[in-house]
């Protein structure tokens, strides 16, 4: 009986671990995978078409990567639109950097900024954060783009920034 508990025991944990390794999330027609510290939960915020949270140490809350999807030609604006309104997301002018990556033959534009950043919702009162990051993606679909944010203590951030910048391009990866 404890051989068949422990041959039980060990199924699960790797059936656990490979579904853990396909976890998947879609949006617009694309399909992002997710890995760890990477978990999906339900979206509960205006116009989130996915929202990822990541648990880092040292943190009490996990931290949200929110997918946003606006339909249709334009929709949700123009690459410089949305990257000069998250800069516009700090206090003051952040320390920044905007770059273009190639994944696949697509084009991902990636933000990343650090400075006071202005948290909370969208139509609402701000909280300043001093030294938080924002890490925010820009990806491409058919007839539009798919947006993804990121923001949260610039040490935590950096914990996460190449599990992200893996995750938006992970469409498009063959």
């Amino acid at each position: 009986m404890k051989h068949l508990f422990t041959t039980l025991l060990a199924a699960f944990a790797l059936s656990s671990a490979v579904h853990a390794q396909d976890a998947k999330l879609e949006v617009a027609g694309l399909t992002f995978k997710i890995e760890a510290p990477w978990a999906s939960v339900e979206s509960t915020g205006m116009f989130r078409a996915g929202t990822l949270n990541a648990k880092v140490e040292g943190l009490e809350k996990p931290l949200e990567a929110i997918f946003y999807h606006f339909p249709g030609p334009g929709g949700g604006g123009g690459v410089q639109a949305n990257v000069d309104r998250w800069l516009g997301q700090f206090a003051t002018k952040p320390e920044s950097k905007t770059e273009e990556i190639d994944v696949g033959g697509k084009k991902i534009t990636l933000v990343t900024a650090t400075g006071t950043y202005n948290d909370g919702p969208p139509m609402g009162a701000k909280t300043p954060r001093e030294n938080y990051t924002l890490i925010a993606a820009i990806v491409p679909t058919e007839d539009s783009n798919i947006f993804i944010k990121l923001a949260g203590p610039k040490d935590a951030i950096a914990k996460l920034a190449e599990g992200f910048k893996k995750m938006a391009g992970s469409p498009f990866v063959k």
